[in-house]
């Protein structure tokens, strides 16, 4: 069963990977940069190295995240020797090596990285956590590829459990217009569907924190951006 859902998600993303760039920038009126870059500049800050041996971006996508931890790293007089980037979907990597053809791209999942252990001064993954369908496995993933007090860096749409007029109006958006738009932009409206259903079937700030302490990560910062329509987890792998 779990099977059958992973591949329906990683075909589905197949399908929307020529329009997901500019979906993303429309549909979040450019403020996904924003919090792209702050999860960038807090993770550079927090890890205090000015030199690091790797980053690896996982469901990395069309490699958007990627190119703002080297833009970033630039800006804060980083170097990086190397960045990876996985994905299981080959449509995603497809557009994903055309923007950044110096960056190695690794078609897998989340769960089974085909990486040595304890090689990665930092992990992050944006907005793709919640498609990962054995989290656990996925958690322990990270855990074993990241070095000993090295970051896992989490950006992802937080679940709303909370009244109020702001929420609501957040909410009637998600679920309203953003398929609407999503479906027009990309001839797919059941993947801009999908993305409000798995929001609301995902976990809270604290669930997924108590996961992360789980699986051997002690968070370090969290940040809600947006009314908290995203959230940023930073944790350390101890």
């Amino acid at each position: 069963m779990s099977e059958n859902r992973q591949e329906k998600i990683i075909n589905m993303f197949n399908d929307i990977s020529s329009t997901y760039d500019r979906a993303n920038r429309v549909l979040s009126f450019g403020v996904d940069t924003i919090w792209r870059k702050k999860a960038c500049d807090m993770a550079y800050n927090i890890y205090g190295d000015k030199s690091l041996d790797l980053i690896v971006d996982v469901a990395c996508g069309t490699g958007d995240m990627i190119d703002y931890w080297q833009k970033r790293a630039e800006k804060n007089s980083i170097n990086i020797k190397s960045i990876k980037g996985i994905d299981p979907s080959s449509g995603m990597l497809e557009v994903a090596k055309q923007k950044l053809p110096s960056v190695e791209f690794i078609e897998a999942g989340a769960e089974n990285m085909p990486l040595e252990d304890g090689i990665a001064d930092i992990m992050s993954i944006s907005y793709g956590i919640r498609n990962v369908v054995d989290r656990e496995a996925g958690l322990a993933e990270f855990n074993r590829v990241l070095k000993k007090g090295g970051l896992f860096v989490i950006l992802e749409f937080s679940k709303n459990e909370d009244g109020g007029f702001i929420p609501s109006i957040r909410d009637f958006y998600m679920k309203n217009i953003l398929p609407v738009l999503g479906g027009l932009i990309s001839k797919n409206k059941d993947a801009y569907t999908y993305l409000p259903d798995s929001i609301d079937g995902f976990l809270t700030q604290q669930k997924l924190t108590a996961e992360l302490d789980k699986a051997g990560f002690d968070m370090v910062y969290l940040k809600g951006f947006s009314m908290n329509i995203s959230s940023l987890f930073i944790a350390k792998k101890r």
